[in-house]
């Protein structure tokens, strides 16, 4: 009980870390490489169980313009874990900003693969974060963090990738 305590502790930490570096990238204006913030992406991603090595479950998303009145344009695809995931998870939601070099988006921009690692600790309740970089061409990326919720007995920390398609 004490790890699983440890690796809850721990992984709070590194929520408390992204959400700051979230919050320092919202500040200025720029995600990890530059650009202007042009709205977020709201994702849930499938429940299902943790094999020793990994898991691979199904996202399904919508970004939501920063101009009041675009449509929502939606995206599915999979996050797939490879590494230390052992335990299970209920449906659990991920939030990104999105940036683009200049104001504007396409439709379909965020489709693409995206590449890194996380981290998660879940007893009922729990937190984990998120570091993924890619996309199409890399013209238009999600905040390089994110922070995850979800409900389960999990324990994770893995490289992980995640692909996108539009579905509108």
């Amino acid at each position: 009980m004490n790890k699983i305590f440890a690796m809850a502790l721990g992984a709070a930490s590194l929520v408390l870390a992204g959400a700051t570096a979230a919050n320092a990238a919202d500040v200025r204006n720029q995600g990890g490489r530059g650009g202007v913030k042009i709205g977020y992406l709201d994702c849930f991603v499938g429940g299902g169980i943790g094999y020793v090595l990994g898991s691979a479950k199904e996202i399904d998303c919508g970004f939501h313009s920063a101009l009041s009145g675009e449509p929502l344009d939606r995206y599915s695809g999979a996050i797939r874990k490879l590494g230390v995931d052992v335990g299970f998870t209920t449906r659990t939601r991920v939030i990104w900003a999105v940036f683009a070099p200049a104001a504007g988006y396409r439709h379909g921009s965020l489709s693409g693969l995206y590449q890194g690692a996380t981290a998660e600790a879940t007893v009922g309740a729990g937190i984990g974060t998120n570091v993924l970089f890619g996309g199409t061409s890399g013209a238009i990326h999600l905040q390089p963090i994110s922070v995850t919720g979800q409900i389960g007995l999990n324990v994770a920390a893995t490289g992980t990738s995640m692909t996108l398609a539009s579905v509108n």
